[in-house]
This record gives C-alpha cells, sequence and structure tokens, in this order.
C-alpha cells in the first residue's frame, strides 16, 4: 500500500515537471519511469498510474479552463458529443490520459522483468 502512495504522487510530480519541456506524451515517460523505479504488483500497475494521471490532468484543465470561463472547453464539448458540458470534456481529457499513462506503465514493467532474466 505504501508503494501504492509512493508511485502516485511521484507520477504526478514527474508528470507536472516534464510538462514543462515536453508535449503530452510527458505523462507517458512518468509512467514508465515510476514503474520501473517504483515496482508494483498486480493491477496496480496499470491503476495507480491510471488515477494518477487522471486526477492531474482533469485538476490541470479544470486550472487552465476557469481562467477564461470554460469558453474553449464549451466549443469542444460541443463539437464532441458531449452536450457542450465542460466538466465531461475535463474527465474525458483525464481518461484518455489516464490510459496512456497505464498502458505505458504495465511496459515498463515488463522492461523491468525482461533486464532482470
Amino acid at each position: 500500500m505504501k508503494k501504492n502512495i509512493i508511485n502516485f504522487f511521484t507520477t504526478i510530480l514527474l508528470a507536472f515537471l516534464l510538462s514543462f519541456v515536453l508535449p503530452w506524451w510527458s505523462v507517458m515517460t512518468a509512467a514508465l519511469t515510476t514503474s520501473l523505479f517504483i515496482p508494483l504488483k498486480k493491477t496496480a500497475v496499470f491503476f495507480v498510474p491510471f488515477f494518477a494521471i487522471l486526477v492531474f490532468w482533469a485538476v490541470y484543465s479544470f486550472i487552465l479552463s476557469s481562467g477564461n470561463d470554460y469558453t474553449l472547453a464549451k466549443r469542444i464539448a460541443v463539437l464532441l458529443p458531449l452536450g457542450g458540458n465542460p466538466y465531461v470534456l475535463m474527465l474525458v481529457t483525464g481518461i484518455v490520459g489516464g490510459l496512456a499513462a497505464g498502458i505505458t506503465s504495465v511496459l515498463g514493467k515488463q522492461i523491468a522483468l525482461y533486464s532482470k532474466k
């Protein structure tokens, strides 16, 4: 349980720091790095980075959108079949980032396993 919490916050912190210098896929780099150095077991390998990036991207998009009264988020939510709801768009954004991070974290776990052999 302790490793899960450490991995969760390390993934968020690393993703935040890497987002200043890398594009959107920096969350995948953060998840890969934390899965290599903070190994998790079973389904936690996928779900801990998934929820970490889901929270990070959802909160980050909320903070960015609140500065302009959700104008761009509302317009994009109209283009997508989200009924014009910017909050659903933020949730979908978090889920997409979480899936990318979770899958990359599983890859990192596999790399760590095969490098020991």
